[in-house]
């Protein structure tokens, strides 16, 4: 992966990771009932999710367009309409409700964890949407493992920094999430539709 590339993939991650999404939420909550230490488990879950999630995609992908270049182009152009109505959904979602109750029971490190990375894992909107976002960067001149082993650390990274922040400032977070409503969404949908809307348009 060209270096240019790699950072338009990186602040892509960036602002997708930031976007509300299930293991946000969940870091949140489990940050706010049993701090943000507790909450590490629930995030690794998450990224070895994702990361299975990242290779089911790439690699079913990288197969298609082994079989014919035209595909890459197909890809790209519906995974960035697929983006762009994912943006629009966003937008229109009503405000991030998080209803945090007290909490007496004990969770262990390892259903934390198992939760990370069953919401990651079997949420068929994160397979959908890794085979409309990844297609914009594949390279099929290089080695499809290297790629993979980029773009899954890559975001990877970037989403666990972005639900470790979440589960540390839980409570500033919460309350901050339901002052700014649904304009958060909004900023977060218009995030979407750029990206969708820009990235089929990448030489």
């Amino acid at each position: 992966m060209q270096w240019e590339t790699w950072l338009v993939y990186l602040v892509t991650s960036i602002g997708l990771s930031a976007s509300p999404g299930p293991n946000g939420l969940l870091a949140l909550t489990h940050g706010a009932l049993y701090g943000w230490r507790k909450a590490l488990f629930t995030i690794a879950g998450g990224a070895v999710g994702f990361v299975l999630v990242i290779a089911l995609s790439l690699f079913g992908i990288g197969a298609l367009v082994q079989s014919s270049l035209v595909w890459l182009t197909v890809l790209k152009w519906v995974g960035g309409l697929y983006l762009v109505w994912l943006g629009i959904q966003v937008w229109r979602s009503p405000p991030l409700q998080l209803d945090i109750a007290a909490s007496t029971v004990t969770r262990s490190g390892f259903s934390m964890f198992r939760q990370g990375a069953l919401s990651a894992a079997t949420n068929p909107k994160a397979l959908l949407f890794f085979s409309a976002f990844l297609p914009h960067f594949i390279d099929p001149q290089r080695s499809l493992l290297l790629q993979f082993a980029i773009m899954a650390s890559t975001f990877v990274a970037t989403e666990i920094i972005t639900e470790y922040l979440l589960a540390s400032a839980a409570q500033k977070v919460r309350r901050w999430l339901t002052r700014v409503g649904r304009g958060f969404n909004r900023a977060c949908g218009a995030i979407f539709i750029a990206i969708g809307a820009a990235l089929p348009l990448r030489a």
